[in-house]
């Protein structure tokens, strides 16, 4: 048995061979002291921590935020499909598009009803909404070239040409449902 006197560097007071780790006589000076950097189970990186604070907390927010192992970015980027509802910041781990306007939404406001939606009123397929996309990319530039200063005849506005281009104005869903 050793009774020699040692003295504990954080708390100063004093204690036998057996009793001098930190542990053994709950040092309550001991976070000064046994300063220790965690090293991250996933990427083997070492986590700054500041004196007081839980090592595994801040190793868990790394593993949450900063870790570059690839289970840390894959369960990051599950959820990446933003709500367009203005005001809500939910994601969802797959998209769910509304049938009217074709935008992507939360399950809370996937109704027509619980996002204002802009779309017609009624569904539209995805074929559907990639014409009418299409008609009106066209139909803007139809519009743009005529705007531009091309030159059109006075006297042929009763000529089927001129018939054409007042059609082209219309609205894209029109120009779809007159076959055009």
């Amino acid at each position: 048995l050793d009774f020699l006197p040692l003295k504990c560097d954080a708390c100063e007071q004093i204690f036998c061979t057996d009793h001098i780790a930190y542990a053994q006589h709950d040092c309550t000076s001991a976070y000064k002291k046994d300063v220790q950097v965690p090293v991250c189970p996933l990427c083997n990186t070492p986590v700054p921590v500041r004196r007081g604070e839980m090592p595994d907390v801040v190793v868990g927010e790394h593993i949450d935020r900063d870790c570059k192992s690839d289970p840390a970015q894959r369960k990051r980027k599950i959820f990446t499909n933003k709500c367009l509802k203005p005001g809500c910041k939910q994601k969802e781990m797959m998209k769910v598009i509304c049938d009217q306007c074709h935008k992507n939404y939360c399950l809370k406001h996937r109704h027509p009803l619980d996002h204002d939606c802009s779309g017609a009123g009624h569904p539209l397929s995805k074929a559907g909404h990639a014409a009418v996309t299409r008609a009106q990319a066209s139909s803007s530039k139809i519009v743009t070239a005529s705007s531009s200063g091309a030159a059109r005849p006075a006297d042929s506005s009763s000529s089927p040409a001129s018939a054409s281009q007042t059609c082209s104005t219309s609205p894209p869903a029109v120009m779809l449902q007159n076959g055009l």
